[in-house]
């Protein structure tokens, strides 16, 4: 498979999962040529221009990933998304959060506060990883700081991970001898 043609049916893929996962459902009429059909028509599949041939190979692609499933229901069937899939649309919406930074510091800091059970360790060093990718900076072991507001990014990653009361996000106005810290974050 060429590259570009890759990367044409991973986008369609994405846009599907998206469409999916946003709707909750999308119907499909009895054959699934007349639900690309509909799918054409929807603002999200507009805007990708994608062909009827890449959305039918995504929609092929998505059912063998087990990420949407066909459901039937008496006179109809849909595509509904899967909660392997929902894993996965979360984790799209965490990487476009990621470059949302404002330009001017509002000058508080945010604290990420967990504990989390060595059984569940694996969790815990993804989550580690996951907000070090966002840029926060490790002050203890289980305290991450980061300058910017970010409880969007925290509540995606409580429920990618499935944490919930595992995990304190708190908003502060200082910290003291934080010079290293705005010197880190390249703060004015």
């Amino acid at each position: 498979m060429r590259v570009e043609t890759k990367e044409k049916v991973l986008s369609a893929s994405k846009t599907l999962l998206i469409l999916v996962g946003t709707l909750g459902f999308v119907f499909v009429a009895a054959t699934m040529g007349n639900a690309v059909q509909l799918l054409k028509y929807t603002p999200l599949m507009k805007k990708s221009k994608l062909k009827v041939f890449e959305i039918n190979r995504g929609i092929k692609r998505l059912l063998e990933r087990g990420l949407i499933e066909i459901k039937e229901d008496r006179d109809s069937k849909y595509l509904k998304i899967t909660n392997k899939g929902k894993r996965l649309l979360l984790k799209y919406e965490l990487e476009g959060l990621a470059t949302n930074k404002p330009k001017k510091w509002d000058r508080k800091y945010r604290v990420v506060i967990f504990d989390i059970s060595e059984s569940r360790r694996g969790v815990r060093d993804n989550l580690r990883v996951m907000i070090r990718s966002f840029g926060f900076i490790c002050l203890q072991q289980s305290v991450w700081i980061y300058p910017y507001p970010c409880e969007n990014i925290i509540n995606l990653l409580k429920q990618y991970l499935d944490l919930k009361g595992e995990v304190l996000y708190m908003t502060i106005e200082s910290i003291e001898n934080d010079n290293w810290l705005r010197e880190d974050f390249r703060l004015k």
